[in-house]
């Protein structure tokens, strides 16, 4: 079982901790029961893919010998969907008129995901080459279920492939670079978290880097505003 990291468990703690505070404020407790320590997190910076780092990973991914991982990264970098949550696709939840994919057993509950127009296209023909009557987006007659589990090896040779680090660049790079994309391209916070399947935003917040060049342009137009209104 892998280890909790400190990041979850203060989520947790900041959860208990306003429970007590609301407690107290009904009068249902005179004083909170405990106090409660913080764990020391990370710096919090989120490896994130630049555009000229995708399409070297997207064609060291084509010229693979596995073809399940380009569809695997593609569908990881324009979604920002999670390992489990795309190897579990079924056939059956894609809709690409709606251009949607359904997620049953979405980490914050079942869920809805956009996908981009040219996902769309792509699972298009993408589909059309699976094999007549299988369920799912990533079949393996090898897994108990009946669908690709881990693609840990072929994407660690792709990354190697593309110029990249491996220890670096990992799957859940896809995740952070999609969601990093989408702040920094101006999207709205709370958009981003319904794209990203985020159960708060304050999750969402830790993509926004400071020196991000959405930053820049944000005070740019603060300048450009004072400068209309004063002129």
């Amino acid at each position: 079982r892998g280890k909790t990291k400190p990041g979850t468990i203060n989520r947790e703690l900041a959860a208990l901790s306003h429970l007590f505070t609301k407690a107290v404020e009904w009068g249902w407790l005179d004083h909170k029961p405990a106090v409660l320590k913080r764990l020391k997190e990370s710096s919090g910076r989120i490896t994130y893919l630049t555009v000229d780092q995708i399409e070297r990973l997207l064609k060291a991914a084509q010229e693979d010998q596995n073809i399940q991982i380009y569809p695997f990264i593609l569908i990881g970098l324009e979604t920002s969907m999670r390992r489990s949550e795309i190897l579990g696709i079924r056939r059956e939840h894609i809709d690409l008129q709606r251009r949607a994919i359904y997620i049953p057993k979405a980490k914050a509950g079942a869920r809805e995901q956009p996908i981009t127009a040219h996902l769309a296209d792509f699972l298009t023909e993408y589909v059309k080459s699976l094999q007549p009557g299988t369920p799912w987006l990533f079949p393996s007659a090898a897994a108990k279920d009946g669908h690709t589990v881990c693609v840990d090896k072929p994407f660690r040779r792709v990354v190697a492939n593309a110029g990249l680090d491996p220890p670096q660049v990992v799957r859940h790079t896809l995740r952070h670079t999609a969601i990093t994309h989408l702040v920094q391209a101006g999207v709205d916070l709370p958009t981003v978290k319904r794209i990203s399947g985020h159960k708060n935003l304050s999750m969402v917040e830790r993509y926004s880097h400071q020196n991000g060049a959405h930053i820049e342009s944000a005070m740019d137009k603060l300048a450009s505003r004072y400068r209309g209104q004063n002129g």
